[in-house]
């Protein structure tokens, strides 16, 4: 029986879904970003009392076959702008303009680069080229640049980079101590585009430390207690590799990214035409959509409204989650984008945040039962929850406790409806798939705003991002441009590629020969760029023309165990059975008591109206007057909307 442990490190709480054969349990941990591995390592210690009955985390961690790991700690450090301050050398002024080519462009370069930029001149000789490269890293230095981010533009920019990397590895070589870490463009991405290429690098560099330190400590830290594998990084792309073979920028929505591999096998398991991920956490709300069977991706991905040199899932966070703060600014109730985290935390958790959140809101008005909040292993205060909102946002807006939990959830209900109706199309047929802590608690009021009709909650919601994991296999990704359409260069450009993936396998300890090779063109012509799959590199010649900007890729794939979803049979319908009552605030300083229905004890067809609450396995959610809901055979909700 195969072993595997997916994990979800998110900003508030981190999730961990074990997978022995059919069987899947899970569990989760707070957060804990002073030191990501002491999440990691107290959550699988939780995972291994699952197994053994006691904590025996050598036994799991040598019993297991695959641990794959995911994070949002990128995305969650691009939202709140956290990370090292940035310094860029260039060869033209132009691209700097073309970094702010937009308003938000303009605001992210500000935060991360702002004054710290320069232009080099490379029509010198090496002497003095060296000499004004020193006068430009110490002026960068002396103005904060931590980090040392080189783009050369032009047709020969790689070369142009690989001699400035070899004057600047002279005079800062890198065994100094207080050495400036360099990063250079075309080492990262061979993209012939500038631009993307030089934002896809000061994203990296702004991601890479905090990266860097915890990953390789973390797989460190499991090569000592002997697990089998090596500690395998999900990416953005949608494959996992080995710690030392992920690039920074890669885990940048990875988490999401797991969540919507998930989604796309929901949609496949209900024959869904169209599903939208609606994956609340507690600092973001990350939507993607899935569409006859295809996951929406975008060739250059957007990173937080920068273009990128990525491939991505058109994965959109917004700043809104279980755990970010409300405010009361030009008496107008706003939600976002900072985020309390695990630490401090809501308000409720008594670990010194004053901060009001949807968390606290919910505990008040009834929805949250703290005998049951994760799993009952956590102790809430709902006095300290009335505190913060009566402090922060009932008294400055003058009205009742009552009144500000109404207004509260209906501002964050209307920022999640807002996202969906940014993302994408939103009809009677659009089914949500939502999931995360906080997507099942408001999804339906956010539904009903936004125009959808229908919900599915997976039973796995509370982890589910964790769990998507484990539909991926071990990859790599390469791309390198194609000067020409000259079938020799076109050999030349796939042998290199083959060269490189062969290098990258075998220290995954993978045998090149038994991977699956795909090739891939992308073709830009004016401002239109096609991606054609490719049987043989040489077909590549066949869709070129001289004027053409073109790039070969090539995708490494070795296949992975992979984790299921249960059945999909046809059920006969039932009556739902309530385990209890709980009574809700009704906004109007009054309760109303409704049915509690525990998602497990269900038996398949089970059906139910609203109003009610389904207490899951880690998540609770509510079910609005006019909707129904349903179990399936494999266990998840699905939900409909039949009118008020």
């Amino acid at each position: 029986m195969t072993r595997l442990i997916n994990i979800d490190n998110g900003g508030t709480l981190t999730d961990f879904c074990l997978v022995d054969g059919g069987d899947v349990r899970y569990t989760k941990t707070l957060t804990t970003p002073y030191d990501l591995s002491r999440c990691l390592f107290d959550g699988l210690t939780r995972v291994s009392e699952l197994v053994y009955g006691e904590p025996q985390l050598a036994a799991l961690l040598q019993s297991t076959d695959y641990i794959r790991y995911s994070t949002t700690q990128g995305t969650n450090a691009l939202v709140q702008r956290a990370g090292p301050r940035l310094g860029l050398l260039l060869a033209d002024s132009a691209v700097a303009a073309g970094l702010a080519a937009t308003p938000a462009q303009e605001e992210l370069l500000a935060a991360l680069v702002g004054d710290r930029w320069a232009v080099i001149n490379l029509e010198q000789d090496d002497d003095a080229l060296s000499q004004e490269l020193v006068t430009r890293v110490n002026d960068l230095s002396a103005r904060g640049a931590r980090r040392l981010v080189i783009a050369i533009s032009g047709a020969d920019g790689a070369d142009a980079e690989a001699r400035v990397k070899r004057l600047l590895l002279k005079l800062y070589p890198r065994h100094l101590l207080g050495a400036v870490p360099l990063l250079f463009s075309w080492e990262l991405v061979a993209d012939s585009d500038d631009i993307r290429r030089t934002w896809s690098s000061l994203l990296n560099a702004f991601l890479h430390p905090a990266m860097e330190l915890f990953l390789f400590n973390a797989d460190r830290r499991l090569r000592d207690a002997r697990a089998r594998q090596p500690l395998r990084i999900f990416r953005n792309d949608g494959g996992s590799s080995r710690v030392s073979k992920s690039a920074a920028l890669k885990t940048y929505s990875s988490g999401p990214r797991g969540g919507l591999e998930g989604t796309r096998a929901l949609a496949s398991h209900y024959g869904l035409r169209h599903l939208v991920m609606v994956d609340v956490g507690g600092t973001t709300t990350d939507i993607g959509v899935v569409t006859d069977g295809a996951i929406r991706v975008d060739r250059r991905g957007m990173i937080d409204n920068a273009p990128s040199s990525l491939e991505l899932a058109a994965i959109t966070s917004y700043g809104v989650g279980g755990s970010s703060i409300f405010r009361v600014a030009d008496g107008q109730i706003q939600v976002g984008p900072e985020s309390v985290g695990a630490a401090p935390g809501p308000a409720c958790f008594g670990l010194g945040g004053d901060e009001a959140t949807l968390t606290d809101v919910l505990l008040l008005t009834g929805l949250l039962d703290p005998a049951t909040y994760l799993g009952g292993t956590m102790v809430l205060h709902p006095d300290r929850s009335a505190k913060a909102i009566e402090t922060k946002i009932a008294g400055p807006l003058g009205i009742t406790l009552d009144e500000a939990l109404r207004q509260l959830e209906d501002a964050h209900v209307a920022a999640i409806a807002r996202a969906l109706l940014d993302t994408t199309t939103v009809d009677s047929g659009t089914v949500l798939a939502a999931f995360g802590g906080g997507g099942p608690m408001t999804v339906c009021g956010a539904a009903r705003k936004a125009g959808a009709r229908q919900v599915l909650i997976p039973r796995t919601a509370a982890v589910f991002s964790a769990f998507g994991i484990g539909f991926s296999d071990l990859s790599q990704r390469y791309e390198q441009p194609l000067p020409d359409a000259d079938p020799a260069t076109i050999s030349a450009v796939a042998e290199r590629l083959l060269e490189a993936g062969a290098r990258d396998l075998y220290a995954e300890g993978v045998d090149p020969g038994e991977c699956t090779a795909r090739f891939r063109l992308t073709v830009e012509r004016g401002d239109t760029e096609s991606v054609i799959d490719l049987a043989d590199p040489q077909d590549a010649a066949a869709h070129l023309r001289h004027s053409d900007r073109a790039s070969l890729e090539l995708a490494l794939l070795a296949p992975l165990p992979h984790v299921t979803l249960g059945l999909a049979s046809d059920i006969e319908a039932s009556p739902a059975r309530a385990d209890g009552t709980r009574k809700l605030r009704d906004g109007q300083g009054g309760r109303a008591e409704v049915p509690v229905y525990a998602l497990l004890s269900q038996p398949p067809g089970a059906q139910a109206p609203g109003p009610a609450v389904i207490e899951g396995p880690y998540f609770t959610m509510r079910v609005p007057a006019g909707w129904q809901f349903a179990t399936t055979a494999a266990g998840d909700l699905r939900l409909t909307d039949r009118g008020q």
